[in-house]
Parts: C-alpha cells; structure tokens; sequence
C-alpha cells in the first residue's frame, strides 16, 4: 500500500469496520475502489494470519456455534450453467463460535452447509481449547458426528432445536426470506451433563446480527455482497480482527473498555484501527 499512508489506511479501514460498503468507503475517503480492494485483500490476509497464530490456548468454558448465510458472485438461482456446483458461486455458510463468558469468536469457516464443512469447523474449534467445555449447537445433523469426532467423550454437548409453527400458504408468506414463526425450543442433551441453565444460542445468534450490520456485504437486499469468494474471507478475517481486539463489548467493559481478547487474556489493551493495519509490517 504504498499510495496510501497510515493515517489514510486507517480511515479506510474505520470505514470497513463500520459497515460501509467498498464503494461507499471509496467515495467518503476520496480514494480509487481498487485501492480499497487492494487494502482489504491485504491486510484480511494479514488478520487471518494474526488470529490464526493467536488463538491457541484459549480458556473458553461455554461456547454456542451456528451458520449464517450470505451468498458470493449470485443467488444460487442466478448462478452461470458453467459455474454451477463450483464453490465459490451461489450460497456461502460462515460457521461461527462465540464463548458466552468472554464474547471472544474463537474460529470461524466459510463453507457449504454440510457435513465435511462442519467437521472442519468443529475439529479447529477443538484445537483451540485448552480444557472441557460445554457446548451448545442449533439441531443441524452434521454437528453431531463433528462434535463427536473433534471432541470424543470430552465436552458437555446439547442441542437446542427450535420449533415452527406452520407456514402461512400465502403469497405474502412465500416470498419473504425469514423463517416461520418459532414457537418454541426443545433442549437435547447429547454427550455429558450440560448445565440446563446454558444451553443457549442467543450469543451467538446475536453474533450473526453483528456480522450483518457490521459488514455491508452480508446485510440483506442490496447490492453490496461478495462479488469473489477471496474477498468474502478477507473481510471476515478484518471483522474478527476488530470485533475481538478492538471493539470494546457493552456486557464486558465495567468499569473498564474490555474487549473480548482482553476478557480471555489475549491482550491487555483495547487495540486502535492503527494498530490494526500495521500487522500489515509483520507479514511483510
């Protein structure tokens, strides 16, 4: 990023991390679309590779996990005959962990909605942790042999499945893209002895708002989603980068600014969009 120095950097990347779009961001900081593209690209792998290395060792003790969908290129509808079937194209899960003590997201994965995917998922999660946990999933049958196969017999596992009521066969109820109406939750115990009074997604699933608002690629009905597979991933790498180590998280910062890698002993400051982008240095 040679044309752009820090301070402009920054202002870009403040942007970013605020919701905007790239080409809102290129128009409120008076610099080219490539030029933010280029930014994103760069320092996304630079944030991967720091959370990547960082986030060992963790003392997560609750974790809630789930999949939020987005789309990259095209709706699946809309997909090319010569793309379609190829990754990359159509719909794009991104499976996240949250500790509901910490608020830290430990790993996340972007992938399809299956089984191999949730194995990868599950099994880097596992890697992470430094003792047993208690877990809680949505009903999503691909988390059960995941589950089983990262963590063995070590982890407190429940599922908590929510229940629908009908769909409304109107037009009206056929075209709009929220589920149906929940009307309840069933709480299944799978492997160990969960605390009942945890067994919760709400964190997580709180956590999937927070992804839409704080990436404009990801907010429903616009324009503005994922047009590469490859800047997809670089802007979740920035997001993690800030939501964990920059973003001071209501429920934790009393009576100090905590953040979630502050919580779970990762750092011991609240970092700055600065220092942000001058992991850009380190990987170079």
């Amino acid at each position: 990023m040679n044309k752009l120095n820090l301070e402009r950097q920054t202002q870009v990347v403040k942007a970013l991390c605020e919701g905007n779009s790239i080409r809102s961001t290129s128009r409120m900081m008076g610099v080219a679309v490539n030029t933010v593209v280029k930014l994103l690209r760069e320092l996304g792998a630079a944030c991967l590779d720091y959370q990547d290395k960082t986030m060992h060792n963790l003392p997560c003790k609750r974790l809630q996990c789930d999949e939020i969908w987005s789309f990259v290129y095209s709706k699946a509808k809309n997909v090319p005959e010569r793309h379609q079937g190829e990754f990359g194209y159509g719909d794009v899960w991104t499976w996240t962990a949250i500790d509901a003590a910490t608020k830290l997201v430990p790993c996340w994965h972007v992938g399809a909605r299956n089984a191999d995917d949730a194995h990868q998922f599950i099994t880097g999660l596992a890697a992470r942790l430094t003792h047993r946990v208690q877990l809680t999933t949505d009903g999503h049958t691909p988390y059960l042999e995941a589950v089983e196969g990262a963590f063995g017999s070590e982890i407190d596992y429940a599922m908590l499945i929510k229940l629908y009521g009908p769909v409304e066969p109107t037009k009206e109820a056929r075209r709009r893209y929220s589920p149906a109406e929940c009307v309840g939750t069933e709480k299944r115990v799978i492997q160990g002895k969960p605390d009942a009074a945890h067994i919760s997604t709400s964190y997580v699933e709180r956590q999937n708002l927070t992804m839409r608002m704080s990436m404009r690629r990801f907010t429903r009905l616009t324009n503005a989603f994922s047009k590469k597979l490859e800047n997809h991933m670089f802007a979740l790498a920035l997001h993690f980068m800030h939501y964990n180590f920059a973003r001071p998280h209501q429920t934790l910062s009393k009576p100090y600014r905590t953040t979630p890698a502050m919580a779970a002993g990762l750092t011991d400051h609240v970092w700055t969009a600065e220092e942000i982008v001058s992991l850009l240095d380190r990987s170079n």
